[in-house]
């Protein structure tokens, strides 16, 4: 049985480009850190024995709450059972979910069961990734302008889960009877704060909410995050703004070696992006990619789904491989931003979302065995999350992290798949990055 002393941190992702994005948060900052795909057998675990943090990467971000009862249970137990001093339910900071997709509330009450503590610590805020809470609400950056959540151009709109409320209590409130309080920024900043939020904590029977607006307050959100922890651990739930806040407590303890330095990777002759998304962050990537030296492929998503879907699924894999052998870098899409969404079309086909990620992840799992790639970008959430799998990854490491554009860095996959065990691959949300994004990863640069 695998066993590790010093494990500063377990979590489970709730997509993948999150579960990438605390990989990275915390590999930047010298905690060494694994994210496997499936809980792994100790074989596989005993590879990475000198990591202080371990990941598992889900799909619980776009399933249904009796899908997390199934799921959820057994992967927070095997979390549990690293005896890590925390461990870690990571939702996006965007904090969008529904009552029936992706229900915080619900993961919330499995892990607080399972625990068996009066209480979890939310933390939701991250300055590192311009997301906000002040008094209890959301605020996102979107092109260089602060939103509330409810009013944010992008994520008020989500195809799936629309954040239609900005203060998280009356939104976590329609998704689970667990009250929810406030750790606010006054309280946290207060000279008596360890006192105020002592008594705020003494008879929680829920959730305890930490403001955090900027760098002085994730800082005190974070060792009050620590200073309360029991001995024994527990669990927290919320954005990767929990590992940016409790860095800061590690390394006034001396648990941490700070900052780290990685080397440029170079960059690559060709690569080749599967895009899901239809986000505007991720239409303007792929229009600056076509404009610098990327062949663009639009798919059409219903045609893959559709009766012929496996002469589609080669025609796509063929106009990859096609410019690919004449030596450039391919983005094949689903969809060119919001003006080209077909979410209402594919969503009468039972499952569709769920199968057009895994068959996007077969289009670039054949380019990268024909072609002999080493490196790749998936992007779109909810997409990398089900496109990975079929690259037969089981674990990823950080190879280069990306700190103008945190929560896509550059990773290396690891497995007993030849075609892909060393491939150089990005996970990239709807939301993330810079318009040069997928060329920025093809030279291998950190800004």
């Amino acid at each position: 049985m695998f066993m590790q002393d010093n494990l500063l941190l377990s979590y489970y992702g709730d997509d993948l480009t999150g579960s990438t994005d605390v990989m990275e948060a915390l590999a930047s900052n010298g905690v060494e850190t694994v994210l496997f795909m499936d809980v792994p057998d100790d074989a596989l675990l005993t590879r990475f024995g000198h990591c202080r943090a371990i990941g598992l990467a889900g799909t619980s971000r776009s399933e249904t709450p009796d899908w997390m009862d199934a799921h959820l249970t057994p992967a927070f137990k095997w979390l549990k059972s690293l005896n890590a001093a925390l461990c870690h339910y990571k939702v996006c900071s965007t904090f969008d979910s529904a009552p029936t997709v992706g229900n915080i509330g619900k993961a919330v009450e499995i892990g607080k069961t399972l625990f068996d503590q009066a209480y979890v610590p939310v933390v939701v805020g991250a300055p590192q990734l311009k997301r906000y809470t002040a008094f209890g609400h959301l605020f996102a950056a979107y092109q260089g302008e602060v939103y509330r959540i409810d009013r944010h151009p992008v994520m008020s709109r989500h195809p799936v889960t629309p954040m239609t409320e900005a203060d998280l209590r009356l939104h976590m409130k329609a998704q689970t009877a667990l009250e929810t309080r406030l750790a606010d920024l006054s309280m946290l900043s207060a000279a008596d704060a360890d006192h105020r939020i002592d008594a705020l904590c003494a008879d929680a029977d829920g959730m305890v909410l930490f403001d955090i607006d900027s760098p002085e307050s994730q800082i005190q959100a974070g060792r009050q995050v620590w200073r309360l922890k029991p001995a024994n651990g527990w669990f927290v739930a919320g954005s990767s703004g929990v590992e940016y806040a409790l860095l800061t407590a590690w390394n006034a303890a001396g648990l941490t070696e700070g900052k780290k330095t990685f080397p440029l990777p170079g960059k690559a002759d060709r690569i080749a992006v599967v895009s899901g998304s239809v986000s505007p962050t991720t239409e303007r990537q792929i229009r600056h990619a076509t404009q610098n030296g990327f062949t663009g492929i639009n798919l059409d998503p219903l045609e893959l789904l559709g009766e012929n879907g496996s002469t589609a699924l080669e025609k796509a894999i063929n106009a990859g491989l096609d410019s690919l052998r004449q030596g450039n870098s391919v983005v094949l899409n689903t969809a060119l931003g919001p003006s080209a969404d077909r979410g209402g079309d594919i969503d009468r086909i039972p499952g569709s979302r769920h199968r057009l990620g895994r068959l996007l992840g077969t289009i670039l799992r054949r380019l990268v065995e024909e072609q002999n790639l080493t490196r790749a970008v998936i992007a779109g959430g909810d997409t990398s999350s089900h496109a990975l799998r079929e690259l037969h990854v089981q674990a990823l490491t950080t190879l280069l992290p990306l700190p103008q554009t945190p929560g896509s860095p550059l990773c290396t996959a690891h497995g007993t798949y030849a075609a892909t065990n060393g491939l150089q691959i990005a996970l990239k949300g709807g939301q993330v990055g810079s318009d040069g994004y997928f060329a920025q990863i093809r030279d291998g640069l950190q800004g």
